[in-house]
């Protein structure tokens, strides 16, 4: 099984990109814990990446403890890792920030925003949900 949902938009870092939806994949349920993930070969045939870009992308996932290697398996989802110190205060701090600076340069109200926001959390949940039936 390769990434759901995933397609790659010019102009944005596939590297990016690809890391994005595998951690939205993780997060969702479309992937679960002991679950094999796709080969580097696999990642980059399926996706129609260069085969080095694969290799960053589930090099940085082991990195930040989304994947695991087990010798005689392969690579395999983890158990969600715990946060790190800063990365709450990132979010809250630097990501929402930009959020909030698109969203009043867009003209958006708070209103948009938050119903925007509770769409999106709703959508990982159903799909978390369904993955788990």
């Amino acid at each position: 099984m390769t990434l759901p949902r995933l397609k790659l938009q010019p102009g944005q870092s596939i590297f990016e990109q690809v890391v994005f939806a595998a951690v939205r994949a993780f997060v969702s349920g479309d992937y679960q814990p002991g679950q094999a993930f796709p080969s580097v070969r696999t990642l980059a045939a399926d996706l129609k990446i260069n085969h080095n870009t694969a290799h960053r992308v589930i090099q940085h996932l082991i990195q930040e403890r989304w994947l695991e290697v087990h010798p005689g398996v392969g690579t395999v989802v983890a158990e969600p890792p715990q946060a790190r110190s800063g990365d709450k205060k990132r979010l809250l701090q630097q990501e929402l920030e930009q959020l909030v600076v698109e969203a009043k340069r867009l003209g958006l109200s708070l209103t948009d925003v938050v119903d925007g926001l509770a769409a999106h959390w709703s959508k990982l949940d159903k799909t978390r949900e369904a993955s788990n039936k």
